[in-house]
């Protein structure tokens, strides 16, 4: 089972930046794909971006340009640096991961908070 634990969240102002981190316990060489989703009150968990383990990216279109995704093997960390953030991408944030058996893992979830 891979663990994750997430750092980053918190409250910032609107136009201002965060970067989120997904520490995970095994190499991440091993897994398929990983990637952050985010949640609100009352709605889905929704796609915010994801890295296959050939560097593919993909970001839901409301980030694109604003957010980037990035990982360091060394540290088997992902990475979400937001950037030009708004009131509308408050939210919790949840690390993800595919594993190449395909089995998902979930972190605990970090809040972001921005404030308008």
């Amino acid at each position: 089972q891979v663990q994750l634990v997430e750092s980053g969240g918190g409250l910032v102002q609107a136009g201002g930046s965060l970067r989120l981190s997904c520490a995970a316990s095994e190499s991440i060489l091993t897994l398929n794909e990983m990637g952050w989703f985010r949640q609100t009150p009352g709605k889905q968990r929704e796609l915010v971006a994801i890295i296959s383990s050939g560097g593919i990216t993909n970001y839901a279109d409301s980030v694109k340009d604003r957010f980037a995704i990035s990982r360091d093997y060394a540290k088997n960390t992902v990475y979400l640096q937001m950037n030009s953030l708004k009131p509308e991408d408050s939210a919790v944030y949840y690390c993800y991961v595919k594993t190449v058996r395909w089995n998902v893992y979930w972190g605990q979830g970090t809040q972001v908070t921005v404030s308008s």
